[in-house]
């Protein structure tokens, strides 16, 4: 039987089961990892060798029902406006196997799933149905409301527990009882009469109404009731706008008169934090929800998110992962058992799609190929897509190229739900369904929830401009709630008279609300800021944060981290070339000098776990590093089995979590940044493979790195490292495009002697390992949480000139935004060089060969915020400096100089000094050359520049 990949508490990687020997050599080292788990077993009943002997399986009938199987879903009734184009599907005709008379009898037994037969495990006699009762049986089961994709798993088991759990429950277990079927009705009700009060009171507001797919409220509440019964205590999810102001005002207990309050012009966040908020169709909201026959509340976050589509799902995917790992961290520290545990047992990950994104969007793609993945699966998504068969005003067939929108979810093999929106107790049901494959499997499964739209794209829209048969239909037919009001009356479940109140009960409700709605009140209902594990920080603005501190570490502690980094058993045979890597680790150690990149970044991960912290990073090929520096996991050469070092070694609480990813930098980074919202006490890296492998996740950076928190007051201690450098390797691969992200930075422009601005992210540009491992240790030793944006080193991660010594590292030591030159005499200097990166070495060695010792060099080691106050220091330093230069590697219209400019004149203004001169490139439209000659005669103009 297949097994499910889980958490890996420890880190490394989880081994492939035809590894069995590197397995076991591995599963020493990594204390209480989760490599894999094995499912429930799912038995089924079975005959003895004498039963099988004595009787045969009809072959024709046996085709014929896997047939309906496979292809009953292209005949099922799931279209509520009945447009999809349904050809006859010859394949379910019985008479295209030879069965022609309807009367005549078949053993069933081993071929469909009875009710008789699940029952009675001991029953061996036949079990024969007609073959009339045999068509009717399959039809009834795959050829209704709800249509079932299920036989292109390759998992025998899978196939054959869904044909099990479809074809032997009887239809009275299916229908739900009268407190189900009358909540079902409130809420779609309630949905509906919100709607149409929207549209009354805010003819003019883009809310991105629910109408038409009401249904999406009671497959919701059966989902978190399901899930609440069975023991989940989270659930995170994600969803676009469409129906956002629906599920937040009826089941997620958003307050109307926050709404409202909102809608009239008033704050919904605390008016003095500096945020501006979003639009009402991106709130979030985290109630606390208890429902009968669970033995907790149920914990809902409902993430904001960005008008770009699906991007807050790999969002979700991350925060579930985070939650799930701390859940079970904190089952280990209880001392309790946790081989039976599994990352989805107490938390669970939902996401809702549109039908037009989830086929059109690549970071679906990018996102259900992390589902499966070690240090990425979260013990499986329900993903429902809520499908109007139209995007903007594209229809589905020019929005894509398959029979289904869900299509795109069989490259993970996948089940899909496809259900008719028309009928929310198909809708319950299917979602009964999804939840137990998924509760069973721990995998991923997609519920295609087939409604339709009753306005256009917002309710300002004409959608018959382009639709027009669509909308004629449309509008031509009662609602959703209406059509299932009368089948409750019908069915005395419901009265007029009930059906009528809850109505008008909800509308004077809401107008109440409404009256009381004031934009001048503080806000009712403010986003929770610094509540659960963020509770001992602060928020970034106030006066009490610690924007600088000390982030040294003893240097006897340092040292037996590094030891402990590249320490490996005695029958752990390393690869010969990592011998020398471990050997000149721990001479630098012993010398304390000459520490490199990867050393410092030991270090400071170990220090960080040592405190209790945990680490993770993540990327392509991130354990053994893209230029094979960092080696932070090693391989037995013998067996492939895995060790971490600094978990094996290191006596601690924190944890050091390699991910290497898949080939994919949307969904990954988004991974990662919700893996920072859910836990302050955790380092949370990305590293891209080169620095411009980022635009790949622009998305991301864009709507979550640089405004969560002025949008949704969300802190993040994400840090992207983004290796940067002109080194001849051409257009490509040589620039992190540091331009945009400053871009990004909300910094002033002019000098500012306040050291407590609250810029949303920091870019920075160390050329040291020193300072590159203060950065890392200040993301958690501040008392708030800030992006971190790193121009990393490619050719200094082993250049001696760039080493540090372990006295940069020891107590009374911090990052410096800063390094002025101290191999000058500041009286003899007359020109002040201003620059960023591994210039500056190519720069010393410059000076250092003409002597010209009248030219410092100052580096910015962080270019936002703007160090003003630093600055201008320095330049007070050197009293006979009459010239200030900015000397930079990239293009002039690209790197720092289109940020550094109007800041460095301000500070020389103040001083009564000439403005800055720049010295670099020309503009250029690709980062660096892809000719070598002319890379190398550009970079000696350039260095020839700084000294003319």
């Amino acid at each position: 039987m297949a097994k499910l990949p889980v958490l890996s508490l420890r880190g490394g990687r989880c081994l492939s089961t035809r590894r069995v020997a590197a397995q076991h050599t591995a599963r020493k080292y990594h204390d209480y990892s989760y490599g894999y788990r094995e499912p429930k077993q799912f038995s089924l009943p079975d005959y003895t060798a004498e039963q099988l002997h004595n009787r045969t399986i009809n072959a024709p009938l046996l085709r014929y029902v896997d047939s309906v199987r496979t292809h009953g879903h292209r005949a099922a009734r799931i279209d509520p406006l009945d447009l999809l184009q349904r050809e006859e599907v010859a394949a379910l005709d019985p008479a295209r196997y030879g069965l022609t008379d309807p009367d005549q009898t078949y053993d069933v037994n081993g071929i469909i799933w009875t009710d008789t037969f699940s029952s009675d495990r001991s029953q061996s006699g036949p079990n024969e149905w007609t073959l009339a009762r045999i068509v009717q049986h399959m039809r009834d089961t795959y050829v209704g409301r709800i249509a079932y994709e299920y036989m292109h798993s390759p998992s025998k088991t899978e196939r054959l527990w869904f044909s099990h759990l479809l074809e032997s429950e009887s239809n009275a277990a299916q229908r739900p009882s009268v407190r189900k079927k009358r909540r079902m009705y409130e809420l779609i009700a309630r949905s509906e009469v919100f709607d149409q009060f929207m549209q009354l009171k805010f003819p003019n507001v883009k809310r991105y109404g629910l109408e038409g797919g009401e249904s999406m409220l009671p497959a919701l509440d059966a989902l978190f009731s399901l899930a609440s019964r069975s023991g989940v205590e989270h659930i995170i999810l994600a969803m676009p706008h469409r129906g956002r102001l629906n599920l937040l005002s009826d089941i997620l207990q958003y307050p109307p008169l926050a709404l409202f309050q909102k809608l009239k012009g008033g704050f919904d966040i605390p008016r003095n934090l500096g945020a501006s908020g979003d639009v009402i169709s991106h709130l979030p909201a985290s109630p606390s929800l208890q429902y009968n026959g669970a033995k907790k509340p149920l914990k809902v976050s409902l993430l904001p998110n960005p008008s770009h589509l699906e991007a807050a799902n790999p969002v979700a995917l991350g925060k579930t992962r985070a939650k799930q790992f701390s859940l079970l961290k904190a089952l280990v520290r209880e001392g309790l058992d946790i081989d039976n545990c599994r990352p989805g047992d107490r938390v669970l990950c939902v996401q809702l799609h549109g039908d037009a994104s989830f086929t059109g969007q690549g970071i679906i793609m990018e996102g259900l190929g992390l589902s499966n993945l070690p240090h990425y699966t979260v013990g499986g998504s329900i993903h429902i897509v809520v499908n109007y068969s139209i995007g903007y005003t594209t229809p589905a067939s020019s929005a894509r190229s398959s029979l289904y929108c869900s299509d795109v979810g069989k490259m993970i093999n996948a089940p899909v739900l496809h259900v008719n929106g028309d009928y929310p107790e198909d809708v319950a049901r299917a979602v009964d369904i999804a939840f137990k494959y998924r509760n069973y499997f721990g995998k991923d499964v997609i519920i295609d929830l087939i409604v339709y739209r009753r306005w256009g794209h917002n309710e300002l829209d004409e959608p018959a401009f382009t639709q027009p048969l669509m909308y004629e239909k449309i509008r031509s037919r009662r609602s959703v709630p209406a059509l299932y009001e009368e089948q409750l009356i019908n069915e005395k479940v419901l009265t007029p008279d009930e059906a009528a109140t809850l109505r008008t009960t909800h509308r004077d409700f809401l107008a109440s609300q409404l009256t009381a709605a004031d934009p001048d009140r503080s806000p009712v209902h403010p986003p929770a800021m610094l509540g659960g594990p963020w509770a001992g920080l602060t928020w970034p603005a106030k006066a009490d944060a610690v924007r600088d501190p000390e982030t040294g570490v003893a240097e006897e502690v340092l040292l037996d981290i590094g030891r402990a980094s590249v320490a490996v058993p005695d029958d752990f045979e390393i690869h010969p070339r990592l011998e020398r890597h471990v050997k000149h680790r721990l001479q630098a150690l012993e010398s304390r000098a000459g520490l490199d990149w990867a050393t410092a970044e030991a270090l400071a991960f170990g220090s960080l776990m040592l405190e209790g912290n945990d680490v993770r990073i993540s990327g392509q090929d991130v354990g053994r590093g893209t230029f094979s520096q960092r080696h932070a996991m090693l391989v037995d050469q013998r067996t492939e089995g895995v060790i971490v070092p600094l978990n094996a070694n290191l006596d601690c609480d924190g944890r050091l979590e390699l991910a290497n990813s898949h080939l994919s930098e949307l969904a990954v980074l988004g991974f990662e940044y919700g893996v920072s919202w859910e836990k302050p006490d955790i380092l949370p890296i990305w590293e891209a493979q080169f620095g411009d492998f980022f635009n790949g996740a622009q998305v991301i950076i864009d709507t979550f790195v640089s405004s969560a928190e002025t949008k949704w007051l969300k802190q993040s201690g994400i840090v992207l490292l983004l290796p940067h450098g002109l080194d001849g390797a051409g257009p490509e691969h040589s620039s992190s495009r540091i331009e945009r992200m400053l871009q990004l930075s909300n910094g002033p422009y002019t000098l500012n002697t306040s050291l407590s601005a609250n810029v949303n992210l920091s870019v920075v540009f160390p050329t040291t390992p020193a300072q590159y491992f203060h950065l890392l240790r200040r993301q958690l030793k501040r008392n708030f949480r800030k992006p971190l944006v790193v121009a990393s080193p490619k050719g200094l991660l082993r250049l001696p000139a760039a080493a540090s010594s372990l006295a940069e590292l020891a107590p009374g030591t911090r990052f410096q935004p800063v390094l002025d030159d101290t191999s000058v005499d500041k009286t003899r200097v007359e020109r002040v060089v201003f620059l960023s990166g591994k210039l500056y070495y190519d720069l010393a060695k410059e000076r250092a060969a003409r002597g010209a010792k009248h030219i410092a060099l100052v580096r910015i080691e962080e270019l936002a915020p703007f160090p003003f106050v630093t600055i201008l220091q320095t330049l007070v330093s050197y009293p006979n400096a009459f010239e200030v230069m900015w000397v930079q590697e990239e293009p002039r219209n690209q790197g720092a100089w289109s940020h550094v400019e109007s800041r460095l004149n301000d500070v020389l203004v103040t001083l009564g000094r000439q403005w800055v001169v720049y010295m670099g490139r020309m503009e250029d439209a690709v980062p660096a050359p892809g000719i070598t000659r002319i890379y190398a005669e550009q970079q000696k103009a350039l260095i020839e520049s700084a000294f003319t």
